[in-house]
C-alpha cells in the first residue's frame, strides 16, 4: 500500500493549520488577560487621582462643644460626593474587659469612644453612642460642620479614674476616619486633628 505525497502534504497542512489555530487562540487568551490587567491598572489609577481632598478643623468651640467641620477641597474633576460619614477612632489602648462586672461589661467598653471628643448623638445623623454620624452629601468647594462634645467619663468610672479622664488624652491627636462615596466608589481616609487644651 502505498502512500501518496498529496495525502502527507494534506496531513502535515492540516497539523500545521491546527497549531497555527492553538497558537492563535492562546495568543488572544493572552491579550484578552493582558488588556483586563491594563484595565483594571487604569481603574485603579483613576480611582487613586479622584481621591478626596478632606480637609477637618476643630470650629466653633464654647465650652466644651464644638464642631469638626469637613472641607472637600478637590479634585476638582471629582465632583461632589455622595455623602461623607465621620467615626472617632479610638486611641490605641486594649479595651477588653477581663473581669465584667454588672456596672461595667464588654458592652459599655465597646460602645464608650476612647477619646476626647465624640459627636453629639442626635445631632448630624450621629449614632447614640456619639461614635459616627450619619452620610451627608457635600458639594467640592463646600465644607460642613458636625457637632461635637468632649467626652466625659463612663458611668462605671468613679473618683480619681473620672477625674483623670480627660487629662489621658492631653497632647494626644483626636483621630477621625473619614468614608467618602461618589456614586460605587468609595474612599476611606485616616484624618487627626489637634487636641486643644482644656
Amino acid at each position: 500500500m502505498s502512500i501518496e505525497w498529496t495525502d502527507t502534504i494534506s496531513a502535515a497542512a492540516a497539523a500545521l493549520s491546527a497549531i497555527a489555530a492553538g497558537g492563535a487562540w492562546w495568543a488572544a487568551r493572552r491579550s484578552a488577560a493582558t488588556a483586563e490587567t491594563l484595565a483594571s491598572l487604569e481603574r485603579d489609577r483613576r480611582h487613586e487621582d479622584l481621591t478626596p481632598e478632606i480637609r477637618l478643623s476643630l470650629t466653633g468651640r464654647f465650652g466644651n462643644n464644638g464642631s469638626i467641620t469637613v472641607h472637600l477641597a478637590g479634585p476638582d474633576s471629582l465632583g461632589d460626593l455622595t455623602s461623607v460619614e465621620l467615626e472617632m477612632v479610638n486611641d490605641d489602648m486594649d479595651h477588653r474587659v477581663l473581669n465584667p462586672t454588672p456596672e461595667f461589661t464588654q458592652e459599655d467598653s465597646d460602645a464608650h469612644v476612647w477619646r476626647p471628643f465624640r459627636f453629639v448623638p442626635g445631632i448630624d445623623g450621629a449614632d447614640e453612642n456619639g461614635r459616627r454620624t450619619g452620610k451627608m452629601p457635600l458639594a467640592v468647594g463646600r465644607g460642613r460642620p458636625f457637632a461635637v462634645e468632649r467626652k466625659q467619663p463612663g458611668h462605671w468610672m468613679e473618683g480619681p479614674v473620672a477625674t483623670r479622664w480627660q487629662n489621658r488624652y492631653v497632647g494626644l491627636p483626636i483621630r477621625v476616619r473619614v468614608t467618602c462615596r461618589r456614586s460605587d466608589e468609595s474612599w476611606v481616609l485616616a484624618r487627626e486633628l489637634e487636641n486643644p487644651s482644656l
